[in-house]
């Protein structure tokens, strides 16, 4: 690939993953990234932490600056430029400035790393003062000023997702009365619900108070801001209001210049990163990609996948060759006093691809029993009947419990059986884990059905 200008829309995970690797591939050619806020290379993930005040620093989230990527990449970072169109025919790119000027710019290539956009449906009173939903650093440092401003006492939570339970731990480390609705059953819908009901059992010992199976309708306002949140069964008073209900694909740009779009409007690529446009590619939360156990589309939005995704396409747009060959939905989260983990498929998702599959659900200790600090932790895991197939596990429990997916993960994308899980040779000391560690304990009670 010659030493064309590549233009990448988007400075966060996957966009400046890809520019620093055609960086260090190809010292002499042409970057320009347009990102419509004033931060690139952060980490979403800490919002909750800084807001919650065991992060002081918002910079402490930001591991380059734009200013380092000018300076010491020579990457032409542009801030405060959103991309508002994308002609393919042209090759080019319409942007609205800070100063709110329409300019364009051309390209030879171009990597479209748009992100997510929090989810929140069209009800009454969505747009008043008070509601945030969390997606980029800006999002982050709005809440934080808001709660330092106005000083609100009383938070509503509106769904039970990642951010959405983080965001409830952060708003009781600030003092606040926090209420979380969930649509489903329990919270955590990526967990089976009986694995889920741990989570929410932690949560209401944290004295957040859970409104389960209940779905939001409509916010009540006075004066611009919110004064409550309506569900289908009552009115909870709130000064301030998170949308913890998911993100969609941030993939609006890309339809509208005609891309197919795949699972969920995201972005369809295949495994180089590649849309269906000539010398357009894509990468991170805009993009559906492939789930490794099912074969089947999926769409997965992490800082980790983002950041593999980009490195994908930063190698192909350098001229190398590299495929991203898909996740297993591994993903872990600290909310209040418990630690989850899961990866790999959940009930719900076995019995729509027809799997004949069996589970096994164990109670063990993160440490030797005997051994300070030692906690509870349930896993439950899942395999495919007659191939003896890992499917997936779930982990709930103490300090020291949610790393262990990644032995999970490891086996799941080996393609091991449970059987093969029991036989692996993991480390034991009475400060790290009992003699069978509850991964494999788990494992042999799973394998009895298979």
């Amino acid at each position: 690939m010659s030493k064309d200008r590549v233009v990448i829309v988007g400075g966060d995970a996957a966009g400046m993953s890809a520019a620093s690797k055609i960086r260090r591939e190809q010292p002499e050619r042409e970057i320009l990234v347009l990102e419509r806020t004033d931060f690139t290379s952060y980490s979403a993930c800490g919002m909750p932490y800084f807001i919650g005040g065991l992060v002081e620093n918002v910079d402490h989230l930001v591991a380059r600056s734009p200013e380092t990527f000018r300076d010491k990449y020579n990457i032409d970072v542009r801030t405060g430029h959103e991309v508002i169109a994308i002609d393919p025919e042209r090759q080019q790119v319409a942007i609205r400035t800070r100063e709110d000027e329409e300019v364009s710019e051309p390209y030879d290539q171009l990597l479209i790393a748009t992100a997510a956009c929090p989810f929140c449906p069209d009800v009454p009173g969505s747009h008043s003062r008070g509601i945030f939903g969390l997606s980029t650093l800006s999002s982050g440092i709005r809440v934080h000023q808001f709660l330092a401003e106005e000083k609100p006492r009383t938070a509503v939570v509106v769904g039970g997702g990642y951010i959405g339970l983080e965001m409830a731990e952060a708003l009781i480390r600030k003092g606040l009365n926090v209420s979380l609705v969930q649509h489903g059953p329990e919270v955590m819908g990526t967990l089976d619900p009986d694995m889920g009901a741990l989570v929410s059992q932690a949560l209401r010992e944290a004295e957040v108070t859970l409104y389960l199976s209940e779905t939001m309708t409509g916010f009540e306002t006075r004066d611009g801001r919110v004064t409550a949140v309506v569900t289908d069964r009552r009115t909870l008073p709130a000064d301030v209001v998170i949308l913890g209900m998911g993100v969609r694909p941030n993939s609006e740009l890309a339809a509208a210049a005609g891309l197919d779009l795949g699972v969920k409007n995201g972005i369809l690529v295949d495994d180089r990163m590649r849309t269906s446009a000539s010398n357009i590619w894509a990468a991170g939360d805009c993009v559906a990609t492939v789930h490794r156990l099912s074969g089947e589309p999926t769409y997965i939005a992490l800082g980790t996948v983002a950041n593999k995704q980009g490195l994908v396409a930063g190698t192909n747009l350098a001229g190398g060759e590299a495929r991203f060959p898909g996740v297993v939905g591994t993903a872990v989260s600290k909310i209040c006093r418990v630690e989850v983990a899961r990866a790999g498929l959940q009930e719900k998702e076995l019995k729509k691809l027809d799997f004949e599959y069996a589970t096994a659900t164990i109670t063990a200790k993160t440490r030797a029993g005997y051994f300070p600090g030692s906690g509870k932790v349930t896993v439950k895991m899942l395999g495919e009947k007659g191939s003896g197939r890992l499917l997936g596990a779930q982990i709930v429990g103490l300090e020291g419990s949610a790393k262990r997916i990644d032995t999970v993960a490891t086996a799941l994308t080996a393609g091991m059986t449970v059987e093969d899980v029991i036989d692996l040779d993991l480390s034991y000391a009475p400060p790290f884990s009992p003699v069978w560690d509850p991964v494999q304990t788990a494992a042999r009670q799973l394998v009895k059905q298979l």
